[in-house]
């Protein structure tokens, strides 16, 4: 009789989405991590407008006064490992061939604007175009988990390549991904990021009605002004 529960929790896997546009257009590229990160570091800082020093009143008024969410950022880093694939070189020809440049490009050209916008826009200016609208990066969602996609932009790179084959191709490496999270300040509000930072938020939310205080909150029932 089969059991009715499976031997091991289904794991998931950390991944970057990719969206050529902010709008609804093409399936994005999808970027799923080969092994998840062992650790995911995370940092807020508040959005405030700074007080005018000579302006006493107004600054007390502002000490609780933000101009929006907090900024952000997360650090991960990747280990990407071709070693399996090419134990099967007829299943993994593209790692055979090219090792793990590919895997290492997608995630780089998160950082680039697309080349034929950048081509088409000096075409532009050597015609007379006075006005040639900068290249814009792709839309980039972090998944990870279910209560975390969000948008982001890559604000650093690094990778450390380990291993390579013979024909000197990466074939192990380590890549540190620095990211900050994008948020309706940022987004526009028609936009598949700017619902997937509300999203974002009201998961937040949602989470934090679910802590319970429990019996320690007595003891500093004394403790409290009011």
């Amino acid at each position: 009789m089969p059991s009715e529960f499976p031997r091991s929790p289904r794991l998931l896997k950390g991944a970057l989405v990719v969206y050529e546009s902010q709008k609804p257009g093409p399936p994005p590229q999808v970027i799923v991590f080969q092994y998840n990160a062992e650790q995911l570091s995370r940092s807020l800082a508040h959005r405030a407008a700074p007080p005018e020093p000579s302006d006493v009143g107004a600054a007390r008024e502002d000490s609780f006064r933000v101009l929006g969410p907090p900024v952000e950022t997360i650090t991960l880093s990747v280990v990407l490992d071709a070693v399996d694939q090419l134990e099967q070189p007829d299943q993994n020809p593209e790692v055979a061939a090219n090792g793990l440049h590919p895997a290492l490009a997608a995630l780089e050209l998160l950082l680039y604007p697309p080349s034929t916008q950048v081509l088409l826009n000096r075409t532009l200016a050597q015609a007379g175009r006075v006005q040639v609208c900068p290249a814009d990066l792709p839309l980039t969602l972090l998944v990870w988990g279910k209560s975390r996609a969000v948008p982001v932009r890559l604000t650093s790179f690094a990778v450390t390549e380990e291993a390579f084959d013979p024909l000197l191709n990466p074939i192990r490496a380590k890549v540190d991904l620095g990211m900050r999270i994008l948020t309706y300040m940022e987004l526009k509000e028609d936009t598949l990021g700017f619902s997937a930072y509300i999203a974002y938020q009201a998961q937040k939310e949602t989470l934090a009605r679910k802590v319970r205080p429990g019996s320690a909150v007595g003891q500093i029932r004394g403790l409290l002004p009011i």
